[in-house]
């Protein structure tokens, strides 16, 4: 299980919403490209913050049917990480070591531990380097 690129809740925000067109076509074809390649991964919980905004705190929030059909599409797809107790340690050293908050630390776990090279996310600091894995904000 090594996909280059782990690919933040934001982006699928993005993809979802066409409020901002050039977001918009930014996170269409990173999710395309992922889809296609494979190279591209997600965690349990990416999934679980994109159902939950798109269900809820969307502008417009999605249906039941149409959220079901998004997450057998695109979000099962590319989920690679699940919950497990070395995930949840494995944050707590990156939470240590780099002061994120947990969430954002499980994050970077989850990328870390997919064998990521890239976080593509803009909630993180664009260019920073933690163990091998470079955050880059794919909206900058």
């Amino acid at each position: 299980m090594s996909a280059e690129f782990f690919v933040d809740t934001n982006v699928f925000v993005y993809h979802l919403d066409n409020t901002d067109p050039r977001k918009h076509a930014v996170a269409e074809r990173i999710v395309r490209e992922g889809l296609v390649t494979g190279n591209a991964c997600i965690s349990y919980q990416v999934v679980q913050e994109c159902l939950n905004v798109a269900l809820r705190k969307a502008e417009v929030a999605l249906p039941v049917e149409a959220a079901r059909t998004y997450l057998e599409a695109v979000l099962l797809p590319l989920m690679q990480i699940t919950a497990s107790e070395a995930l949840y340690q494995r944050a707590l050293d990156v939470k240590a070591r780099w002061r994120f908050g947990f969430y954002d630390s499980l994050i970077v776990a989850s990328a870390l531990t997919a064998g990521c090279r890239t976080l593509l996310s803009e909630d993180l600091q664009h260019g920073q380097k933690l163990e091998g894995l470079t955050i880059v904000d794919p909206f900058r």
